[in-house]
């Protein structure tokens, strides 16, 4: 008897797996027993103040420097065992801009594609130039770019070899809106194209545009992890603010403000505008100028991190 043996799905195996990890810097502990995973072909979302330990985990991932304890996979393969399976795997964008001196956008470019063994890439490198508004720029020495032109060409050297995985740490630090929507939309193109992503910003409204999930670190500890909208819905609450005229309310728990007809109620996602009007006797036929603000993931960030055990 044959028996043929199963291959394991690609789509079975975690993008990045990040299992107890630790690393420490003498008696510092930047990062404490961390556990998370990204997905194939979704955004995830590394969010943290300074010095919560974002950078020190992508500089493990990419094996700039070695986990006290712990173990990281990229697509099955540890990256401390497997450099040579994990490092083609990835792309890494890092926070600070790097300056190439002399050379032009082209030449880095093709020097960075020799780096993986790609003597030939010239296709995917004139697609990227033009992807990110570099092409126009390929002959200029990199020195005399501005800081958004330096930054989009750090994406280019990433994407150079079609890494299965994108690590974008802080990509849009000053940059302007412009261009910050520009990347926005190209990171969304890369993961509906199956690219995994894993993101670090302090642009708390870039992670809640773009992350399918986050998780919230603070001095190295995971605090949060879910769905960015779960989360969202989880830890804040709605403000409702109406007007009415010629009728009495009843009293509700949620009013924080009053002033003549106009009321603020900051209300629970668990609780309806049905179930509001309700309590406080209203119909909607009652209400003028109705107004709704859902909570935001900034103020889910802070809540959690106003609860640090």
């Amino acid at each position: 008897m044959v028996v043929f043996k199963t291959m394991k799905k690609t789509n079975d195996i975690a993008a990045l797996a990040v299992n107890s990890l630790c690393k420490k810097y003498g008696n510092f502990t930047a990062v404490d027993k961390m556990d998370f995973s990204v997905k194939p072909g979704e955004i995830f979302g590394l969010l943290g103040p300074n010095g919560a330990g974002k950078t020190s985990i992508l500089n493990v991932i990419v094996t700039l420097e070695k986990a006290t304890e712990g173990v990281v996979k990229v697509f099955g393969h540890d990256v401390a065992l497997e450099p040579d399976k994990s490092k083609p795997l990835v792309g890494f964008v890092p926070q600070e801009l790097i300056n190439h001196g002399f050379f032009t956008v082209q030449q880095i470019l093709k020097f960075h594609s020799g780096y993986y063994g790609i003597l030939e890439n010239k296709d995917r490198i004139d697609y990227l130039m033009k992807r990110l508004d570099l092409y126009e720029k390929r002959d200029s020495k990199v020195r005399q770019l501005s800081g958004g032109m330096k930054r989009r060409l750090l994406i280019a050297k990433a994407l150079l070899h079609k890494p299965k995985i994108l690590l974008l740490d802080e990509p849009t630090a000053g940059v302007d809106i412009e261009l910050r929507e520009t990347l926005w939309d190209f990171v969304r193109e890369l993961r509906d194209s199956g690219t995994s992503i894993l993101l670090t910003t302090h642009y708390l409204e870039e992670a809640e545009e773009l992350c399918d999930r986050v998780g919230i670190i603070d001095r190295g500890v995971l605090k949060k992890i879910g769905p960015t909208s779960e989360l969202i819905s989880e830890l804040t609450q709605r403000n409702i603010e109406f007007k009415f005229v010629g009728k009495a309310i009843n009293e509700s728990k949620y009013l924080i403000k009053k002033e003549n007809n106009e009321y603020r109620f900051r209300v629970p996602n668990s609780v309806s505008l049905n179930q509001l009007f309700s309590d406080l006797g209203l119909e909607l036929s009652d209400i003028k100028d109705l107004k709704i603000k859902e909570g935001s993931l900034e103020e889910a960030f802070r809540e959690v991190l106003s609860h640090e055990s």
